[in-house]
């Protein structure tokens, strides 16, 4: 009788599972859609997770569309690098679908810096040029990952993990970026760290990197 049940239990197991990877379950990083179209209203006051539905006779093919990202990014900042967000706050017609992508620009030396995306995990693909890319597995290991790309190759950086992207040549990078979320959310760390606002204290900071407050204080003065 044992037997039976423990079989029982393990089929019961299984079946959840797949019917988890079908329809999105546990392991989809949005909310899977429950109708064809819902396209975000971002004139609604409406407080959901994700975006309200405009009304179906307002959808137009507008919504689902995008132009730009045939046009370089503007690389004069301290990063030399310049993202070109495509996700539902640009395209509206994303909403619910768990989707978004980006243009990455990269100047000589340019860095898009280690940053994390909590929603979603990234794909990249090198349009022009070569990066050094890389990802930091979480505590305790925190194992570096990295790989210099080219022109055409791929990488991966798994949901949540603190990654970053550098173009080491004497040419401009562009790269492409797939997202698995319609709002991935971007943490940089060292903006989170030492810009936020109100300030973490000096104190706390410079315990948690065991260097002198003058240190932090130095730091965050440029944010």
């Amino acid at each position: 009788m044992a037997a039976i049940r423990a079989s029982f239990l393990l089929a019961a197991a299984a079946l959840l599972a797949l019917w988890c990877s079908d329809h999105g379950g546990v392991v989809a990083s949005d909310p899977s859609h429950l109708q064809d179209l819902c396209v975000a209203d971002k004139a609604s006051t409406v407080r959901v997770n994700g975006v309200a539905c405009k009304d179906g006779e307002d959808v137009a093919a507008e919504d689902f569309f995008f132009s730009g990202l045939h046009m370089a990014g503007n690389t004069t900042n301290k990063q030399g690098s310049a993202v070109t967000a495509v996700n539902v706050a640009q395209v509206p017609g994303l909403n619910t679908l768990g989707i978004s992508l980006a243009r990455i620009d990269y100047a000589l030396h340019g860095l898009n810096p280690p940053h994390t995306h909590p929603r979603a995990t990234e794909i990249l693909t090198v349009l022009e040029g070569s990066l050094y890319v890389g990802f930091v597995t979480s505590n305790p290991e925190n194992k570096l990952f990295t790989k210099v790309i080219n022109k055409g190759d791929v990488f991966v950086f798994p949901k949540g993990l603190v990654h970053f992207q550098f173009n080491y040549r004497t040419t401009d990078a562009v790269a492409i970026v797939a997202l698995s979320s319609q709002n991935p959310g971007m943490i940089t760390v060292a903006n989170a760290v030492f810009g936020s606002k109100p300030s973490i204290t000096d104190d706390i900071l410079a315990k948690a990197f065991q260097v002198e407050k003058t240190v932090v204080d130095q730091i965050q003065a440029k944010f």
